[in-house]
């Protein structure tokens, strides 16, 4: 049944299920309490999904699932889609000029993975433990206050309380890279200036850190042959989405659809 937070949707004269635009909720962000938010967002995608669809069967699209990950495959659907872009977006790769354009405009761009130098103190709790986590971040808390009016005296204090190994070297966690700890301190990482010490306790699956941003060495920017390869196949990529947009609003253009904003004038 229709209402007014969640009107119907009717593509060309085919009516959604709302169970589809429901399912489709769960993948679009929005603020809490907003639930007509996600529903027209959700109805959006769902709109162009059956488009789509129906583009495809309309032109006796046939295609064959491919593997996409380990044991796991596209759906009927999925592969439809997939195959009528493959038909109708058509790419071609950048030429060698378009390529040193992109390159550059902003060189600075194209670097080598950064290295930290990074010391920590860790208080160690399960994340899922409501009580352990609030008892290790009250510990975190007056540690990092602790280390913000003491910065020279972090490697001691780790000594002291860290519930990690590296408490043996006042904290010491050496050179890391990208990709070297979790994403969550990694994150924080790139946030730091050299000296500066994370404000607020940073958690992680392994409890919370207080951490050190000891050094960091920028990665050098990397000479044009180096990331050629890299841009051509960004630029492609773009040249791609850009196509596909026109070819969906196409459709969108020669179609009545009711329930969604995409269909409005």
């Amino acid at each position: 049944m229709t209402t007014a937070l969640f009107p119907d949707l009717v593509v060309n004269g085919e009516e959604v299920p709302h169970a589809l635009i429901a399912a489709e909720t769960q993948n679009q962000d929005a603020p809490r309490g907003k639930p007509g938010i996600a529903w027209r967002k959700a109805a959006d995608a769902v709109a162009i999904r059956t488009l789509l669809l129906q583009e495809a069967r309309s032109r006796n699209v046939s295609a064959v699932p491919r593997e996409v990950g380990k044991g796991r495959f596209e759906t009927e659907e999925e592969a439809l889609i997939r195959s009528l872009l493959e038909t109708e977006v058509e790419t071609h790769p950048p030429s060698e000029a378009e390529v040193h354009a992109e390159w550059q405009k902003d060189p600075s761009r194209f670097r080598a993975p950064p290295l930290w130098e990074v010391s920590h103190i860790l208080c160690a709790c399960d994340p899922r433990d409501e009580a352990g986590r609030q008892h290790a971040l009250a510990r975190a808390e007056a540690i990092a206050t602790r280390a913000a009016h003491d910065s020279a005296g972090f490697a001691a204090l780790a000594a002291r309380e860290s519930d990690c190994g590296s408490k043996a070297a006042g904290g010491a966690l050496g050179q890391l890279g990208p990709g070297d700890t979790v994403p969550e301190f990694e994150s924080s990482l790139r946030t730091l200036a050299e000296g500066e010490i994370t404000k607020a306790p940073v958690l992680t699956r392994n409890g919370y850190h207080v951490i050190r941003l000891d050094a960091c060495a920028e990665g050098e920017v990397l000479p044009f042959d180096v990331v050629r390869d890299r841009i051509a196949l960004a630029l492609e990529k773009t040249n791609w989405a850009r196509q596909a947009r026109t070819f969906v609003s196409r459709l969108i253009e020669a179609s009545e659809i009711e329930g969604a904003d995409i269909g409005r004038a």
